[in-house]
């Protein structure tokens, strides 16, 4: 069977809030200037939202650009952030920080606590009321080249093919989308995008990015414990003073909590869990009885980005683009990224059509990445791009520069620091390492990774190719499990790695029908011999109001 070929004037990879934004700026601009421009929007989640995870506080600046009415459109954006709290925390208390004090960047009046993943449906729905095609349950797989090296078009994988790569009696190939411009908007690690940045050297002179692990979970409280409007963040306990990471709890309607915990990927200690730490965190016993009486009712995980501007690649090559998380446009000082992510794809967006406009295609769009730097989203990139690395120093120490860097120099300090590292670069060996005896979930505020990943709503085709998967079988066990225990039985927030002891020795099994896609493996792998690769569409988590 042939593949089958679309044309479109530009082709967005990834239904989140840089590729709708990409999507509906394009369509007011050809509704603008009496022109026709075709946008396909593909996404590999069943639908729009589903593999969407995020605290969520939302500074709304970029959608108030893009659709200034958003609130007479009823957009899911419901609860302004009523007050603030900030704790450092130790093993058994809290010291509070007066919020006025905090970095500007810190500071959230004016911003909104939402579901991202409900405001990317509405987004969705936005868009296809002008015109867009999105196309959920469809994974861009592959990338396709003209003789030239230029980006012709996507490809969306095959189905029906089994676990050993054979076709089936289901087979279906997959789909080629061409287009003019081709946006990948895959979110942070994204497939396509790692494969670009190598490809067109897009990394060239820039800093490695580095990036943290975010795991979450939505529960359902007590009505007398919701406060509607809070904003909590931490620091400190569990971690120790040398590894980054904080949390957060967000109180918005219908006594919802979102609770996160984020932990830098620079981490040391080859026996640190992310999923124990979080599930720890929420037993303190400032924090434990916001949960008490009350139900958890979904769990995801996610990477991000926190490299910054001085992270950032090249942002344009022949015949496409990178906006949003795919680049690394989150605002680490802030925790937030919707609005920086939105803003770099309606400026993408501008590019295009200026371009389509004069004819072009396939080209370089240079005009893109000189109109981010001139915009807003940099300028705020461009201050906040010496908070993550400082806290190399620690968390007193990057505390401090904090300060220093955001509130007595505004981020206007004559230097740029640098991260200095790649993530999977940063782990001790075993034998240099402290085992970490965590403590057994309890079953009301803490609990096991299986328990969990029912909660995300995973599913994966059983017998379809495993993609999760290894550059060198062997070295799992020959080098990871020799030299650092194997972290990914830990670092993975889903039970996907798990160490198998049989007759004839240890062996990795990989439980990939529990990936939650959140890009860990990929990143922090010591001897990046993981690379993770779409699914068949569809698969993975569908997270509800995440």
């Amino acid at each position: 069977m042939e593949r089958e070929s679309m044309e479109f004037d530009v082709v967005i990879v990834g239904a989140g809030p840089a590729g709708l934004a990409t999507a509906i700026r394009l369509k007011q601009l050809a509704a603008a200037s009496g022109r026709e421009i075709a946008v396909c929007v593909v996404e590999k989640g069943s639908e729009v939202g589903a593999h969407i995870l995020s605290g969520a506080v939302l500074e709304t600046r970029a959608l108030d650009e893009l659709i200034p009415d958003w609130q007479a459109q009823e957009a899911p954006v419901k609860t302004a952030v009523a007050k603030e709290r900030f704790w450092f925390l130790s093993a058994v208390n809290h010291l509070s920080f007066p919020t006025a004090f905090l970095p500007p960047p810190m500071q959230n009046h004016g911003n909104w606590i939402i579901s991202l993943g409900n405001l990317c449906r509405w987004l969705g729905s936005q868009a296809e009321a002008l015109g867009v095609e999105i196309y959920p349950g469809f994974a861009a797989a592959e990338v396709l080249y003209h003789e030239d090296g230029s980006v012709k078009a996507v490809a969306t994988g095959d189905m029906g093919v089994n676990r050993k790569g054979e076709k089936t009696d289901q087979y279906q190939p997959g789909m080629a989308l061409m287009a003019k411009y081709t946006v990948f908007a895959e979110g942070c690690r994204g497939h396509l995008g790692k494969q670009l940045m190598e490809r067109f050297k897009l990394r060239e002179g820039v800093e490695p990015q580095t990036y943290g692990l975010g795991i979450k979970e939505l529960w359902e409280i007590d009505p007398a414990k919701h406060e509607p409007g809070l904003v909590l963040h931490t620091a400190g306990w569990p971690l120790g003073l040398s590894t980054y990471g904080g949390s957060f709890l967000y109180h918005f309607d219908k006594n919802l909590v979102s609770v996160g915990f984020v932990v830098g990927l620079d981490y040391a200690n080859p026996y640190l869990s992310p999923f124990e730490e979080m599930q720890r965190f929420k037993t303190h016993p400032s924090i434990r009885p916001f949960f008490e009486g009350g139900r958890r009712i979904a769990y995801g995980a996610r990477a991000l980005n926190e490299g910054g501007a001085q992270s950032l690649p090249k942002l344009a090559f022949p015949g496409g683009c990178l906006v949003g998380c795919e680049a690394g446009t989150l605002n680490m000082p802030k925790i937030k990224g919707t609005h920086t992510a939105m803003k770099s794809g309606m400026v993408a967006a501008e590019a295009i059509a200026a371009a389509l406009a004069e004819g072009r295609g396939g080209d370089a769009l240079d005009g893109y990445e000189t109109a981010f730097k001139a915009s807003w989203a940099w300028d705020e990139l461009k201050r906040a791009r010496n908070v993550r690395p400082g806290f190399r120093w620690g968390l007193l120490g990057g505390t401090i520069n904090a300060g220093i860097d955001q509130v007595l120099l505004r981020g206007r300090a004559p230097w740029t620091l640098k991260h200095g590292h790649v993530d999977h670069a940063t782990l001790k060996k075993k034998d240099a390492a402290q085992p970490i005896a965590y403590p057994k979930p309890d079953g009301v505020v803490s609990f096991d990774r299986l328990s969990s990943v029912f909660l995300s709503n995973t599913n994966h085709e059983e017998d379809q190719p495993v993609h999760l998967t290894l550059k060198d079988a062997s070295v799992p066990v020959t080098v990871n499990l020799a030299l650092y225990d194997e972290p990914a039985q830990r670092y993975c927030p889903a039970g996907v790695y798990e160490i198998v002891q049989e007759q004839a020795g240890p062996r990795l099994q990989i439980n990939a029908q529990n990936c939650v896609h959140c890009k860990t493996c990929d990143i922090k792998d010591p001897t990046q011999n993981i690379t993770w690769v779409v699914p068949q569409g569809g698969g993975g988590p569908n997270y509800p109001g995440m």
